[in-house]
Order: C-alpha cells, then sequence, then structure tokens
C-alpha cells in the first residue's frame, strides 16, 4: 500500500506545482472574456455570416428593417435557443439525481425515492410560478428590496417567459438534493410539505440576494451558476432535515463496551449510481454553460465548459486517491461522490478562474467531500444515505470562497481587493448558511409536531414502497435483507 500512497502523492504534488503559476497569479485568466463578447466588434466572418443567412424582416408597409435590427433579432433567437437547450439539460438532472441517490439506498425503498424526485420538479414549477419568482426577481422600495422582492407573482409578461424557464429548473434541483439525506426513513407527505417551502420561500428570498440585485450582489459576491445559490441551499436544508428526522434504524449501534459503533448500509445498485452521476455530468454543461445568459458569449462558455470538466476530472481522482489511501481500496460511492463535488464546487468560480486553478480547486473538493462524508457520519453520527451534505453544502461553500482566491478581479469588475473578495464570498457563505439552517430547522419542527415527519419503526424496516405507496420497484424479484 505504501507504493500506492507514495505514487498518488508524487502525482498530486506535480498537479498542484505545475498549476500554482496559474492559481498564484488570477491575472493569467482570459481577462473579462463576457465582457469581450458583449464590446467588441463581431470578426468579419462573422459578420457575413450574419448578412448572408439572416433574411430580412420586411414590415408592413413593405420597408426592410436595418441591420442593426437584424442583428438584435439574430442575438435574441440565438440566445433564446441556448437558454432553452441548457434549461432541458438542467431539466435532465432530475433523472441523474433519481438515479444516484435510488442506486445509494436500499431496493425496499426505490419506488419513494423515484416518487420523490419525479415530484421535485412538478412542485418546484407550480410554486416558483405562483411565489417563487416574484420573491426571487420581483422589485421592492427602499432598503427592503435588498433583502426580498416582492412584485411579478404570477408572471405575465411573455419577455420574462424565457428566463422563468431557466431559473424554474434550477429551483427543483435545490429541492431534490434535500430528498437524499433524508431517505429511506421520511413521510411522503412530509416530502411534499418540504419540498413546497423550499421552493417557494427558502430557496427564492436567500437567490435573490445574490442574483435578484440584493445586498449580497451589490457587494461584488460572484456566484455564477449556483454553488451557494442551490447547492449549498440544498445541502444545508438536508443537514437539518437529517438532524431532526434522525438516523435510520440499524445505522449506530451501541456495542457491549458502551461505545457507539457506525454501521455501513450499502446501496443497492451502483450502476445506476455511475449512470446517475454521468448523467448529471452531461447535464451540468448546461448548468453552467447556460449560466452565461447570452447564445453568443462563445469564448465564455468555453472557458466556462473547460473549468467545468478540467475540475470536476480533478476532484474524481483526488476523491479515488484519498479512499484509497484510508480505506486500502479505491471505494467506488466515494469516487462518484468526488465527481459531484467537483462540479459542485466549479459551479461559482467557473467563469472567473483559470484552468489551471480549476484544476487545482477539484483537487480540493477531491479530499473535502471524502473527510467531510467521514466527519458526519463517524463524527457528528448524522446519518446522510447518499452524502449530500458533503457534496453540496461543503463544497458549494468551498466553491464559493474560491472565487475569491482564485478569481480574476477584473473579470469580477474590480470591485474589491483580494482579501475583500474572500471576505465578501465569505460573508454570503455564511449569511446563505445561516438563513438556510434557522428557516428549514423551524419548517422541520414544525412538519414533525403537526403531520410527522417520519415513518413508523415497522414501515421503515418493511420498507418505504410498500408502507408509502403499496408497490415495489422490483416485483417479481426476492429482495434478500437482514434488516
Amino acid at each position: 500500500m505504501h507504493k500506492y500512497l507514495f505514487g498518488w502523492l508524487f502525482v498530486l504534488f506535480m498537479a498542484l506545482t505545475a498549476t500554482s503559476a496559474f492559481a498564484e497569479d488570477s491575472t493569467a485568466v482570459t481577462p473579462a472574456v463576457t465582457e469581450q463578447v458583449a464590446a467588441a466588434p463581431a470578426p468579419a466572418s462573422e459578420a457575413a455570416l450574419t448578412a448572408d443567412k439572416i433574411v430580412a424582416i420586411t414590415a408592413d408597409d413593405g420597408a426592410t428593417t436595418s441591420q442593426a435590427e437584424e442583428n438584435d433579432l439574430f442575438h435574441k433567437s440565438l440566445t433564446a435557443i441556448w437558454l432553452l437547450v441548457c434549461g432541458m439539460l438542467v431539466f435532465f438532472m432530475q433523472p441523474g439525481f433519481a438515479m444516484v441517490e435510488a442506486g445509494l439506498c436500499r431496493a425496499k425503498n426505490v419506488n419513494n425515492i423515484l416518487m420523490k424526485n419525479a415530484l421535485d420538479i412538478c412542485i418546484g414549477a407550480i410554486m416558483f410560478f405562483f411565489v417563487g419568482w416574484g420573491l426571487m426577481y420581483g422589485k421592492m422600495g427602499l432598503e427592503a428590496g435588498k433583502f426580498i422582492g416582492f412584485s411579478d407573482f404570477m408572471i405575465s409578461s411573455s419577455g420574462d417567459f424565457l428566463n422563468w424557464f431557466f431559473q424554474v429548473v434550477f429551483c427543483a434541483t435545490a429541492a431534490t438534493i434535500v430528498s437524499g439525506a433524508m431517505a429511506e426513513r421520511t413521510k411522503f407527505t412530509a416530502y411534499l410539505a418540504y419540498s413546497l417551502v423550499i421552493s417557494a420561500v427558502i430557496y427564492p428570498i436567500s437567490g435573490h440576494w445574490i442574483w435578484g440585485g440584493g445586498w449580497l450582489s451589490e457587494l461584488g459576491f460572484h456566484d455564477f451558476a449556483g454553488s451557494t445559490v442551490v447547492h449549498s441551499v440544498g445541502g444545508w436544508a438536508a443537514m437539518m432535515g437529517a438532524i431532526i428526522l434522525g438516523p435510520r434504524i440499524g445505522k449506530y449501534v451501541k456495542g457491549e463496551d458502551g461505545k457507539i459503533h457506525v454501521r455501513a448500509i450499502q446501496g443497492h445498485n451502483m450502476p445506476l449510481v455511475c449512470l446517475g452521476v454521468f448523467i448529471l455530468w452531461f447535464a451540468w454543461f448546461g448548468f453552467n454553460c447556460g449560466s452565461t445568459l447570452d447564445g453568443t458569449a462563445h469564448e465564455s462558455m468555453s472557458l466556462v465548459a473547460m473549468t467545468t470538466i478540467l475540475a470536476t476530472a480533478a476532484s474524481t481522482i483526488v476523491a479515488m486517491a484519498t479512499s484509497w489511501v484510508i480505506g486500502k481500496k479505491p471505494d467506488v460511492s466515494m469516487t462518484l461522490n468526488g465527481t459531484l463535488a467537483g462540479l459542485v464546487a466549479i459551479t461559482a468560480p467557473c467563469d472567473v478562474v483559470s484552468p489551471g486553478a480549476a484544476i487545482v480547486i477539484g483537487c480540493v473538493a477531491g479530499v473535502l467531500v471524502v473527510l467531510s462524508v467521514m466527519f458526519f457520519e463517524q463524527v457528528l453520527h448524522i446519518d446522510d444515505p447518499v452524502g449530500a451534505i458533503s457534496v453540496h453544502a461543503i463544497n458549494g461553500a468551498w466553491g464559493t470562497i474560491a472565487v475569491g482566491i482564485f478569481g480574476n478581479l477584473e473579470t469580477l469588475g474590480n470591485v474589491n481587493s483580494r482579501l475583500g473578495q474572500i471576505g465578501v464570498q465569505s460573508l454570503g457563505v455564511l449569511a446563505v448558511f445561516l438563513w438556510v439552517t434557522i428557516t428549514s430547522g423551524i419548517m422541520f419542527l414544525i412538519i414533525k409536531k403537526t403531520m410527522g415527519l417520519r415513518v413508523t419503526e415497522k414501515e421503515e424496516l418493511r420498507g418505504l414502497d410498500i408502507g408509502e405507496h403499496g408497490s415495489e420497484a422490483y416485483n417479481g424479484f426476492q429482495i434478500f435483507t437482514n434488516m
């Protein structure tokens, strides 16, 4: 084993050495790519393509529009297609999460998991239409507008339909993260209730602070595609839910020595987990690249795609190496969670860091996810069947702070100094942590005291598929279990 340890440490050392030049000097990043795209004239070849391919629009009086109007129409149309396609990719994350969660849990609870993931987008869409969009992107006078929006409920302006569609799939992503940490022992009715509140209130209000023109955005806080806005919100809510719900039966057993022993409860289908992770990785390009919000921002899209895949690759390799060193064998579930950790971590800084810095961010994420899973499970005794807290909350926070450490200050707008940007990013992480833990904690306690949060012991042992839904995911198969 020592030879493997030495080998991995050597590889990691070489990777960090090779990227240090990129990481140390953030000015190595291609400067202000999004601003360049917006400000610089189109290359001659692109201008010719536009002129040749766009058919002039004829007005009622027979006069054609100007070239500037044609170009504007082309830009708007291309952006609409880009955001629709990327929004569909983000929507495709729902089956990815369903496969990961189903595979990491036991066969007797799969139908319950599939139901919850199917309902996430449904509840999220309805609540974001009626309430969430208005709280997140609405306007409000005076100082209150820095903390909450309050207009445009049930939007009727066609100019907002495209943005609403792209944002609603992000909202559904935040809600679906929670169900993984609370899997295998939560009432289905309780799930419906907390998913509604997260989609309608908790996610939109903190989202307003950052993406809706609120107080954090005024300070220069940067979260390009949602490490904090989406993933940390889901992760911190998942943590509070898991704490208040309690662990699964048999997870923590008191031995004859009086000590609490942690029992591993294995998932039933690792091929499903692997498939789900690859679906999520694929769909994540829509998550990150689509957040350029501009169908012609080719330079920014390219940088985002490159940093996303590099950080994820690095995180996967390092997570595997870390689990290998600690557990003496490369662990499959830890490695795949390393993939998701890298994706979450690079989501906030993907447009403002160099490719080399992205690798460093991914390497840190790979170590963090393994150590964090062990810490929550073995030290804090918080039962998280899928590692959602470590993947989304912890690495969402890391990726957000990494903006301040590695981000190009020019691309960020030179609002803050290096230390100032780190401070603003850290403040945002803390503010969202407090908001989500307090509000979701109150929500889960209310649900627990009213409708009940947890199924009965009999239902849990038998499986939620039968107890909650009256059907089995694997009908006709004999499932052997000692639980």
